[in-house]
């Protein structure tokens, strides 16, 4: 038996990559990551209820710094998006789908800044990494959703999504 020595510190981060069903299935899976929750990043609204005002599709994670960095989760993140793509992930189209990395943390982005800056064709990489200055959770019908709905779908295959799924 493992014991463990205290309590765990933990950090959160904000990821948007397209429609946030795949995301939150992706991610919710990934080693170190603790919680995971579907909402809507930087738009101008606090609720879900209104028309679109500018947010990005987004799921908020809570991890182990100690088990997972920002430049290890922007290489999982990479593996779900295209990274140069403006405004489009896979067939969902529009300014809500569009990629990016956002913190309360500036050092999250700082460190975000520098591992996009260190990649092949850095300059063609259209990930927005910003302060987050809203977050708005989503409705129950979109938390899980394709863990609950395994028949559902999004543009990624199920084999990626659950590619980092741990046995239970």
């Amino acid at each position: 038996m493992v014991m463990q020595k205290g309590p765990v510190t933990t950090e959160t981060i904000y990821l948007a990559g397209g429609c946030l069903w795949g995301v939150q299935e992706f991610v919710r899976h990934l080693p170190g990551v603790l919680e995971t929750e579907a909402g809507r990043a930087n738009g101008t609204s606090n609720s879900t209820g209104r028309e679109y005002d500018g947010y990005s599709e987004c799921v908020r994670m809570v991890y182990d710094p100690t088990q997972l960095t920002i430049g290890r989760l922007l290489e999982y993140l990479f593996e779900i998006i295209d990274p140069y793509s403006i405004n489009q992930q896979g067939p969902d189209v529009g300014k809500k789908y569009r990629t990016g990395i956002y913190s309360h943390d500036p050092t999250h982005l700082s460190e975000a800044l520098a591992w996009l800056r260190s990649q092949k064709n850095s300059d063609r990489i259209a990930v927005e990494v910003l302060p987050l200055t809203n977050y708005v959770r989503s409705d129950e019908e979109h938390q899980d959703r394709l863990k609950r709905y395994p028949g559902d779908t999004c543009h990624l295959p199920k084999e990626l999504l659950q590619k980092y799924k741990r046995c239970s």
